[in-house]
């Protein structure tokens, strides 16, 4: 033990040699572009937004289902999420909060936010001394905003992508949008990282929170590409609950829609037989819950020989209470063990 930190006593210093010296600023600037945007038919608030900044995700979006939704960025002051989201909780509009957070902000010149609150509402500012070109857009329902970017037709390029993809989910909208905004010239210094963050109300894993999409890439050439990537897997891996969400809606084709779409996906994706015997599964499952057992009963069919295990495992799915009773879906698991794996 001694020996041992005699030799950490002489490395150290030369160790601190070795390493740069820290900056004296504290924080490195958050030069970006993002857009805010709201979904009235879901409720769904979200942020999308790019940078070459590592890890942008963790500084810029902040957002809260049925409250509204922040990007703040340029020497963020990553106050202005929490207390943000605090001030539209109490009523305060997108633009009264940013109002709000701006005065009480000694170094407010420098900052850049956009805002969108419940209703949809939007604010942006941007600082006197963020490095150009820095500006923002707002419009129905979003607000797009950037700094250190190549020109004011990064943030239009984003505003008109957005307002041109009104059929699409947010999440979807937001991405494209933020590519319109790259394919326009997007951050003046390159790409490094992006991020994507919608809430929906009991939204997140399992209903126990709001986090509905979350997705990051702290460290890429092509951080939007590989968002854009992401974003595909969520709704396929996610399909389920998706479906599950606009079924309870009562919109039940779009559900339907949904799910068909995800499993030829799925199916596609993986040749193993026990995956696509889940794929089936799963989709069988949905048309259960749906009421329509003719289609459960014909997925079924195709995803036991696929992957036996799932005849035991199906006896304890409650999405399969419909069917308990169906002579069909009876023949289908007589022979099961009476308890799953």
């Amino acid at each position: 033990m001694p020996g041992r930190m005699l030799l950490i006593a002489l490395l150290f210093p030369l160790a601190s040699m070795l390493l740069p010296s820290r900056p004296a600023w504290a924080a490195k600037t958050v030069a970006t572009f993002s857009i805010v945007g709201y979904d009235p038919a879901t409720g769904d608030l979200g942020i999308a937004v790019e940078s070459r900044f590592f890890a942008v995700g963790s500084v810029v979006p902040w957002a809260k289902a049925g409250v509204g939704a922040i990007a703040t960025q340029s020497y963020a002051n990553t106050t202005f999420g929490p207390k943000g989201l605090e001030l539209l909780a109490q009523g305060k509009s997108a633009q009264e909060t940013l109002d709000i957070l701006v005065k009480q902000d000694p170094q407010a010149d420098q900052r850049q936010a956009g805002i969108v609150d419940s209703q949809g509402r939007p604010a942006t500012f941007t600082g006197a001394k963020c490095n150009p070109w820095a500006g923002g857009k707002s419009g129905k329902n979003y607000t797009a905003q950037g700094n250190i970017l190549t020109g004011k037709e990064v943030v239009e390029a984003m505003a008109s992508t957005f307002e041109a993809n009104a059929n699409l989910p947010l999440a979807d909208r937001l991405v494209k949008a933020l590519a319109a905004g790259q394919a326009a010239g997007g951050d003046s210094r390159g790409q490094q990282s992006a991020a994507l963050l919608v809430v929906r109300a009991k939204g997140g894993y399992a209903g126990y929170n709001d986090r509905y999409i979350d997705l990051r890439v702290d460290d890429s050439p092509k951080p939007i590409e590989e968002l854009a990537r992401l974003l595909e897997i969520h709704h396929t891996t996610n399909a389920y609950t998706d479906a599950r969400f606009y079924l309870d809606r009562g919109e039940k084709e779009r559900a339907i829609q949904i799910m068909e779409d995800a499993t030829r996906k799925r199916l596609a994706a993986s040749s193993k037989p026990t995956d696509q015997g889940d794929a089936y599964y799963d989709l069988a499952c949905f048309y259960s819950v749906a009421g329509i057992q003719e289609k459960a009963l014909e997925y079924l069919g195709k995803a036991f020989p696929l992957n036996p295990a799932l005849r035991a495992y199906s006896l304890n799915d409650s999405d399969l209470e419909p069917l308990r009773d169906n002579a069909r879906y009876q023949a289908m698991v007589k022979d099961a063990p009476q308890k799953a794996k």
